[in-house]
């Protein structure tokens, strides 16, 4: 059984590293929006265009519908936060767990090849 179950717990491994890949690119992702988000929020999105001019254009007192709209947006950032911060346990759950598992590999291939090694 000394190759096949090599073949599958290598199989388990690749499987859990592309989970973790995949993990950490939707954490990248995740924070990128809720940067961006921050960013309209204390800026406007408009933040990188030039500012309008002209007669009764302040920022002073935004308008009702966009004090709204930044208030949808700084829940919607306290959601992404929340999401990125579970993300990122989990991420650091998985990785502690590849680590065991890589651990234990070891341990088995050098307990495999050497004079028998500890019973369970």
């Amino acid at each position: 059984m000394g190759s096949s179950g090599e073949r599958l717990d290598a199989l388990a491994l690749d499987h859990l590293e592309g989970t973790i890949r995949h993990v950490a690119e939707e954490l990248a992702g995740w924070r990128a929006r809720a940067l961006k988000s921050e960013a309209e929020a204390r800026h406007g999105p408009a933040a990188a265009a030039p500012a309008p001019t002209g007669p009764g254009l302040t920022l002073a007192r935004p308008d009702p519908e966009l004090r709204t709209r930044m208030a949808e947006m700084e829940a919607e950032n306290r959601a992404l936060r929340q999401r990125v911060e579970a993300t990122r346990a989990r991420l650091h759950d998985l990785l502690t767990r590849l680590s065991f598992l890589e651990e234990q590999g070891r341990e088995t291939a050098g307990g495999a090849t050497g004079t028998g090694g500890a019973a369970r």
